[in-house]
């Protein structure tokens, strides 16, 4: 067991407790993190924290499935956003858990913005996550009749340049 789980009081035991039992990860972060960041404890320390009270609990868990990435579930997850759809768009994003993935998600043209369609985790019968995220997203982006943009389909990158910038034209001086 992690040494940092002895200084957490019992009240933020049992809240963190049922939230990795629930597989709501970030908020057992973010409650770890919150009570022993002035202890000195990080965000990665925090992490390996609620990593081992998963393995705690084991079969417990209520595990979250992984999102679908069939055509029509994501076509059905994208008409469900608000406004219209510009493009589909793939990014590397990562922690200390999950390695990298890749998330998928639709730009929006009206209203301005993005929203997530689905999460793309290595999977241990599948292809890795740049590879299947491109794959689904070129399907959906065709099916869609827009843009697909995968600025980095091979090598994680969480700063490659996204679509939006993109079609934007130079800055003047």
């Amino acid at each position: 067991m992690n040494g940092w789980w002895d200084y957490l009081e019992e009240r933020t035991r049992r809240e963190v407790d049922a939230d990795v039992l629930r597989d709501r990860r970030m908020s057992a972060v973010r409650s770890v993190w919150e009570a022993l960041r002035p202890l000195g404890l990080g965000l990665h320390e925090a992490e390996r924290v609620v990593h081992s009270r998963y393995e705690a609990h084991g079969d417990q868990v209520q595990r979250t499935p992984p999102d679908p990435l069939d055509t029509p579930s994501l076509a059905a997850r994208a008409a469900a956003l608000p406004g219209g759809v510009a493009a589909v768009e793939a990014l590397w994003d990562g922690d200390t858990v999950h390695d990298w993935f890749v998330l998928l998600v639709a730009v929006l043209d009206a209203p301005e913005g993005e929203g997530h369609l689905a999460t793309v985790h290595h999977r241990p019968d599948g292809s890795p996550p740049g590879v299947a995220a491109a794959v689904v997203g070129q399907a959906l982006a065709s099916h869609l009749g827009v843009p697909f943009h995968f600025a980095s389909p091979n090598v994680p990158d969480d700063d490659a340049p996204r679509w939006r910038s993109a079609q934007r034209p130079a800055e003047g001086p």
